[in-house]
Order: structure tokens, then sequence, then C-alpha cells
């Protein structure tokens, strides 16, 4: 619609009223599969969560969190907490991750863009130097970018998202955008991958970087080591992990040194207690290549770079500044459209998912879109442990501030984030996992409580999959096993739909979910809520999954 023809004004909905309290509860890393004793949902004590699935199928459903209908490039790519809050929050699919780069690619927009503009000034005398994940994972790294990773691989001196490299476009890419010297630093997965997988990235690398140099480019892997233990910190603000590959990547400084990247990862994985995730830093020799210069003045080490980004990953801090494909333009997302409505907003997680339900929900967008109306907390997350040491992480905590909000009366809406059991299910420790889908089902009990105090309204969903499915297995679903016989724990996110239930006091007599959606997604959560709160959802939304039927 034209922008004079656009107005933020809701419609009534015609059967339901305005101005109950809404708990809008999302369970990070909650799926739906099949009960068994890796399920630690299953075997985890989730009293309140299993009285809301006895509510099916008009009170409870599943829907999809993975695939296209988050906006990923297929259904075999695993959903993620990012691009679930954005679909959560928008109420529309937008592409996402691998997707928007791929667009980007195919479309040519990614060379029009000021970072590529930027690095490429870097081609003719300087080394290219490229830091990535190396799997096909879906998550922080993709299998359908790989086509056309190697033109990407021109374009940045530093990325995190770097898929295995294909030897053709690498080369075209080369020849015409003039990148003469490349470095790669690898960061091997094992956690939205297969442990052990890395061997195989690295062997294909190597090959492909070989045909490089048959066609005069220098190209070759630099340094490497596992995700959780170098450079990529994603939780805690660990400088010793940074400092890992600060050491090994900046300076060329690593304990472990080799000729060859497939030797030095078969190698390290040999270290007990050493996979892919863990793999200590290590140098290739005679390939580092520094990226720093001296500045004598105060004889300290500075990098002399020309930096950007895949993606922008903090909107709120603006890192990196200069990135080469821009996030998705995520406009009237469900938030703003209810505060111009007049709802009163309050958002709570703890420091890990905190941003989620704020900026990701908000459309990759910070602070708030009228602080007269809304109210957003952060709960510090526990600092220098693995979160399987306390599993309970902040949850209750993090219900004691939704419950105040609710019975406060001061908000419509209260809206929260318990990261249990994708945090703690992402470490691979089952008997944790369980403890922590115990903690999260106690506190959506204590959220559902004050809801049913104020004569409010719950719904409750997930972000995606995790704590349900804690083995690998092979094509028939049965359990994987190691050389010794032993289960092989699955760490990352899966593929199973999320459940979504809807009930409290202030639920209209008739509304049940509608049977004529069957493929749900997360995005058909935004018009759900917007119509529970009283309003009819705006035309371009997903459709809402409710329907009030006459008693």
């Amino acid at each position: 619609m034209g922008s004079s023809e656009f107005s933020w004004k809701l419609k009534d909905h015609p059967k339901l009223p305005k101005g109950k309290t809404i708990a809008m509860v999302v369970l990070d890393g909650w799926g739906e599969a099949n009960a068994n004793k890796y399920n630690c949902i299953h075997v985890a004590e989730t009293p309140t969560m299993d009285s809301l699935k006895n509510g099916a199928p008009d009170k409870w459903r599943l829907v999809k969190a993975h695939g296209k209908a988050v906006g990923l490039p297929t259904d075999d790519d695993m959903g993620n907490s990012e691009v679930g809050h954005n679909a959560l929050g928008a109420g529309r699919i937008y592409a996402q991750g691998a997707q928007l780069v791929d667009i980007a690619l195919e479309t040519g927009k990614i060379y029009d863009g000021e970072g590529f503009k930027y690095i490429k000034e870097s081609f003719e005398t300087g080394t290219l130097h490229l830091i990535g994940l190396l799997s096909d994972g879906g998550v922080h790294s993709s299998s359908i970018s790989c086509r056309y990773v190697n033109y990407l691989n021109f374009m940045a001196i530093v990325f995190i998202h770097i898929p295995s490299i294909n030897s053709n476009v690498v080369a075209q890419g080369a020849s015409e955008r003039g990148a003469k010297r490349i470095r790669v630093h690898i960061l091997t997965d094992g956690r939205d991958v297969l442990d052990g997988s890395s061997v195989g990235f690295v062997e294909t690398l190597e090959n492909d970087l070989a045909k490089l140099c048959e066609k005069g480019v220098d190209a070759q892997v630099a340094s490497g080591g596992g995700r959780m233990y170098v450079t990529m910190d994603r939780y805690e603000n660990d400088w010793d992990v940074v400092k890992r590959g600060w050491d090994a990547q900046v300076l060329g400084e690593a304990p472990h040194k080799f000729k060859n990247p497939v030797e030095a990862v078969k190698k390290l994985r040999e270290i007990p207690n050493t996979n892919d995730q863990y793999l200590p830093p290590l140098l290739l020799l005679m390939r580092m290549g520094k990226l720093l210069g001296l500045l004598s003045m105060v004889m300290q080490l500075v990098p002399k770079i020309r930096y950007a980004g895949m993606l922008q990953y903090d909107g709120e801090l603006k890192l990196p500044s200069r990135y080469l494909v821009s996030p998705p333009e995520i406009e009237r997302t469900s938030g703003e459209y209810l505060v111009h409505n007049g709802v009163r907003t309050f958002a709570c997680s703890e420091t890990v998912k905190f941003g989620h339900v704020t900026f990701f929900w908000n459309g990759n967008r910070s602070g708030y879109f009228n602080p007269q109306m809304e109210e957003y907390i952060e709960i510090p997350s526990d600092s220098g442990i693995t979160f399987n040491v306390k599993p309970k992480m902040k949850a209750l905590e993090i219900a004691e501030k939704a419950r105040d909000a609710i019975l406060s009366r001061k908000f419509d809406q209260v809206r929260v984030n318990l990261p249990n059991g994708d945090m703690v299910g992402h470490t691979g420790d089952i008997e944790a996992t369980v403890v922590a889908c115990k903690a999260a089902d106690e506190a959506v009990k204590m959220i559902l409580d004050a809801i049913e105090q104020v004569g409010g309204i719950y719904v409750v969903t997930a972000d995606h999959g995790n704590a349900e499915d804690m083995v690998k297995r092979n094509k028939k679903g049965e359990p994987l096993l190691d050389k010794n016989g032993n289960i092989q724990i699955l760490t990352s996110h899966t593929l199973e739909p999320v459940p979504i239930a809807i009930g409290g006091p202030g639920l209209a007599p008739g509304v049940r979910f509608r049977k004529d959606v069957p493929n749900g997604g997360l995005a058909n959560v935004a018009a759900t809520v917007i119509n529970l709160h009283g309003f009819e959802e705006p035309s371009d939304y997903e459709t809402t999954l409710i329907e009030v039927v006459d008693n």
C-alpha cells in the first residue's frame, strides 16, 4: 500500500475482546519428538507442559520452526533462535541467513554494497584472510551457499559464515575481482553437524584450494581451531576464547603446528576429550601470512586491515560496522503494531536470549518503539561456566519478573524467553538437559498461575527444537554408536516441529485452533496473538491459527 494509505490502526476483532493480559512464553529449544530416553523433554518431569498438551487439538498443536517456514532455503535447514524470533514477531516469512546471502548473490546485489567495494580496494596488494565456520549445518554456516561461497571469499577479510569451498567459482571470482593471495582460517563445527565431520570438510577445502593454486591463485589454509574453543565466543565475552584465535590467526602463535590441515584435524582429534567443537588452535607452517604491521612509536602490534562481516550480527551495537549482505528489512512487526494500538508490553529474558525477545522479535531493531509503553528487563546469565553446570539457569528469576509484571496489571503483554532447553541442550549433557527442562516447566507454571489470578490468556510456544532429541541417528532413526559402542550425542538444533498452546480464564468461549492451517509455522503466531489482544491482524500477515466458533 502507498504511504499515504497506511495506518497503524488495527481493526477491532469482531468476536474477541480487548484488555486481557497475555503472557507470551517462548521455550527455547523445545521441540516435539517421539518419546524415548534421549528425549529430555519426555524424560523430565514437566507436568505443566504435559497438561497443556492434553488440550490438543483445540488448545494445543504443532507448528513448523525450521526451513522454509522461517525463511531458510530448504526444509533440510534447522531453525535457530534468531530466525525463529524474527518470524514470531514479524508475522511474515523473510529470507534469512544463507538464503539472504544466496539472493544477494543471485541478483548481484552483494556487489553493489559498500562492504564489497571497501574490501575490494585491498585485492591488488593485500592478502585476503577469511575466518569462518567450516560446515554445512545451516545455522552459522550453510550448504546452500557452498556453490557461491567462492565469490564470498573475495569480499571479506574476516567473516563468520563460510562453508566448504567450490574451486570453479573461486577461480572465477579471483580472476574477475583481483584477489591474488588468500589465507583461510577454519573453525571446525561438530555442533550443528556431526562430530567428526570436520575431516571431510577440510579435505574438500584442501582439494579445492589446490585447484585454485593451479590457476595461479595463492590460496591456502593458514590456521584453525574448534568453534567453542577458538575465536567463536557466542555467550560469555570470554577473552580466553577470543585470545586463542587472536594468537593463532593474527600473531601466528599456537601450540600445535602442522604442514597439512587434514593431518592437523585428524591428529588433534586423537587428544583425549577433544572433539570438533573444542579442537585446540593450530597453525599450518609456511602458510600464515600475518595480518599485522608494527606500530613502532608504541612498540605494539596492531592490525592493518580492511574488515567486513558477511552479515551484521548485532544490530544494537552495529557489529560489524561493515558487512556484505544487509539483514532482512522487517517493518511493521507485531510489537510495533500493538504499541500503536495501546498495548503495553513487558519483555524479559536472561542475557543469552534477551536480544531474541527484544531486538530480533522487533525485526532487528534496537530499543523501544515507545518507552512510555514498553519495559524490557535483562537478567544477567551465569558467567564463566558451561550451562550444564547450572542447568536451571535463570528460568525462575525470569518467571518471577514475568509474574510480577502480570500481577502489577501495568502491561497487556508479558513476553519472555526461557533458554534452558536450548542452551543446556547444546552442551550434550543429557542429565543436565533433563534438569533444564524441568526448570523451564516450573517457570511456565509460575507464569500461568499469575495469568490465572488476573483472568488473562497465555500463549506458550518455542522457537525451534533441541532438547527433544539428544542423540545422532541413522537413516532408520536408530541411535548412532561410536567405535567404543557409546551413543553419539546430538548437540545441534533439530528439524522437529514445536508446540503452541493457548488458554487461560481470559480466553473467550469458542476460541480454538483452526484445522485448515495444517502447515502453520512460527510466522502464524503473530496474527494469533494480535487476535487475542482483540484486533484483526494486518492483511499481509500470515494467517491466524485460531478461530471463534459459536457454542
